[in-house]
């Protein structure tokens, strides 16, 4: 069923599976059924549904929807209307489908909390986005992620026009505040990860007098912590193209614009996925 959508390191069939045995109790007693579905529906019954959405929104989520309907009923006859990475306006339909009323009832509520967040995200990033309006600055999320959520998280983001920060503690090292705490300086902190081997070293600064020590000890991009403009401006002319800039920090739909102009190569937004809000998505059926 996963073979349509597919990112490096998700696993759809097992979110799939482990989401709908959350939800249906399995393992629990008096576990491993919709006891609402089973009681009240006959089991050859049958629905047409239509997915909609009541705001207008930026769509992702709608393959993992689909998963979750035709994990309960393989049958079920699906077309969707628009495509994840669509901008819809409120009132559009998402998607249609029919099938066995049992699997799609016991089904929606998984189905609907997944697009409903993911489509969220990816309408919270086109905002920012467009309040950017700098096509010469690329816009990043964080690692503040929903844990088990991450891969869907960041896919979201990039069906909103946004790209992709570090996927995790492995791709790249980010040496923070925490990490020159302990290595005694950014220069010392950086020249360990050098001699560690590692290719991709981003450097957390939050002073100008940072900066040098930093790119000495072989640091390849820097994010710029909570500076205000006129800092990220002066940051940015003192590395002087040596290495990509990041400005993050202090950075919402009203600061964005300002901060990107500076000059920084990338602007990173950890609400993007920490706190977007869900969109307005519903699901109504009728029998068949």
């Amino acid at each position: 069923m996963s073979a349509a959508f597919a990112l490096p390191g998700f696993d759809l069939d097992r979110f799939v599976r482990d989401t709908l045995a959350e939800d249906l109790g399995h393992g629990l007693p008096d576990g491993g059924r919709d006891v609402t579905s089973e009681s009240v529906i006959p089991a050859d019954a049958r629905f047409a549904g239509v997915m909609d959405s009541r705001d207008a929104i930026r769509v992702a989520g709608l393959p993992v929807a689909e998963a979750f309907f035709r994990a309960l009923d393989p049958e079920v006859e699906i077309e969707r209307l628009v495509e994840d990475g669509d901008w819809v306006e409120a009132g559009t339909d998402l998607m249609r489908l029919g099938g066995n009323a049992r699997g799609m009832l016991t089904a929606e509520r998984s189905a609907l909390n997944t697009v409903q967040h993911l489509s969220g995200i990816a309408t919270l990033v086109a905002e920012y986005v467009a309040a950017m309006d700098n096509p010469d600055c690329t816009l990043l999320d964080t690692r503040k992620t929903l844990p088990g959520l991450r891969h869907l998280e960041k896919y979201a983001v990039r069906m909103g026009g946004g790209s992709n920060h570090r996927m995790g503690l492995w791709d790249a090292a980010m040496i923070k505040d925490n990490h020159v705490l302990v290595a005694g300086s950014v220069g010392e902190a950086v020249r360990r990860a050098v001699e560690a081997g590692v290719t991709d070293i981003i450097c957390e600064v939050d002073r100008i007098d940072q900066i040098e020590p930093a790119l000495a000890a072989g640091a390849t991009r820097l994010l710029l912590d909570n500076m205000a403009p006129a800092t990220l401006r002066d940051a940015v002319a003192l590395v002087a193209g040596r290495v990509p800039t990041e400005a993050s920090g202090g950075i919402d739909l009203t600061t964005i614009r300002a901060k990107a102009a500076t000059g920084v190569d990338y602007v990173s937004v950890g609400r993007l996925t920490q706190s977007a809000p869900a969109a307005d998505i519903g699901l109504d059926f009728t029998p068949l």
